[in-house]
């Protein structure tokens, strides 16, 4: 995190927080203020806003807020929201969508009045995508939106993926998957080595999932990518280097995977929680990937000090894609 702070810092990279009144949101953001990190943006009734940070005693002099009903571009969004829709919702149907937080918020982004958005502290996870895949939309050639997260302990740093929202990806899915993941762990100076995991390592076992994986590894190699990829791989053949050398002796990375692609959702989910639970590895996210513009949610059970860590990750993404 140290890393990407520095990247970002005197950056003046504006990311907007959907839920600005939310005190844990108030928190993070004045914290990254007073580190000079990011210009946090709360989005929100700016009363409600200043009246929470006075209670606590939190200073906002640093932060900017951006309240709907001070907003002197509305007609201009509705029309943008109107062509975003192409015609599927009128003018009066998007204003009355405007009205809701998560709406005004990804407009805004899309409007490029802010750089990235971080949301969902009180809202659904569903919620926060409805409005981004609709107004956000995915990137040229990424089919699905999917996630990652960041696994680190001490200088160790791992991506996996996806762990919260593809529940069984299909094999072109899982081919999107392994590359927005490589991206991210790009994104965190990682060079990626990516394993498609699975009960399998090169045909040891048999089944449906592992005929999935294989597909998968099959297009991958079809395409010019700047990274290694192997699979499918058992996990401690994919991080022991001597489990590597007697049943995968031929694979270029067994055993030296940083990039962890998982067949399903349950065993990417059950995973990352593992190593944060028994591993001691600190868990970053969830990561939205395959999004034309970054935007990251939040879990509503989300502490100050990982709304903070997501706002960075989110700048992060945005400088380091461009």
């Amino acid at each position: 995190m140290e890393q990407l702070k520095k990247i970002i810092k005197g950056k003046d990279v504006r990311i907007m927080f959907t839920e600005g009144w939310d005190l844990r949101v108030i928190k993070a953001a004045a914290a990254l203020a007073k580190e000079h990190i990011l210009i946090p943006v709360l989005n929100g009734p700016r009363d409600k806003i200043v009246q929470k940070a006075k209670e606590n005693n939190i200073d906002l002099s640093a932060v900017e807020i951006s309240d709907r009903n001070e907003y002197r571009r509305m007609d201009e969004m509705i029309l943008k929201m109107v062509e975003l829709r192409k015609g599927k919702l009128s003018a009066l149907e998007c204003c009355d969508l405007l009205e809701k937080e998560q709406y005004f918020a990804t407009m805004c982004l899309a409007m490029d009045e802010v750089d990235g958005l971080v949301g969902g502290a009180t809202i659904s996870t569903r919620e926060t995508l409805r409005a981004a895949l609709q107004l956000i939309k995915t990137k040229q050639g990424c089919d699905i939106v999917s996630s990652s997260f960041l696994m680190t302990k001490g200088s160790t740093k791992y991506i996996f993926g996806d762990c919260s929202l593809n529940i069984n990806p299909s094999v072109d899915e899982l081919v999107d998957i392994t590359m927005q993941c490589a991206k991210t762990a790009q994104v965190f100076g990682i060079e990626p080595r990516v394993g498609l995991l699975s009960y399998s390592t090169f045909g040891s076992g048999a089944g449906e999932s592992v005929e999935k994986v294989k597909e998968a590894i099959k297009r991958l190699r079809r395409l010019p990518l700047a990274y290694e990829v192997d699979g499918e791989m058992q996990l401690d053949a994919a991080v022991a280097q001597e489990v590597a050398e007697l049943k995968a002796p031929n694979s270029p990375i067994a055993g030296r995977v940083n990039t962890f692609i998982f067949p399903t959702l349950d065993a990417g989910n059950i995973g990352y929680k593992l190593m944060a639970r028994f591993g001691g590895f600190e868990a970053v996210g969830p990561i939205l990937q395959g999004m034309r513009k970054p935007l990251n949610d939040l879990s509503r059970g989300a502490n100050e000090d990982e709304i903070y860590k997501m706002a960075i990750v989110t700048a992060a993404q945005k400088l380091l894609a461009e």
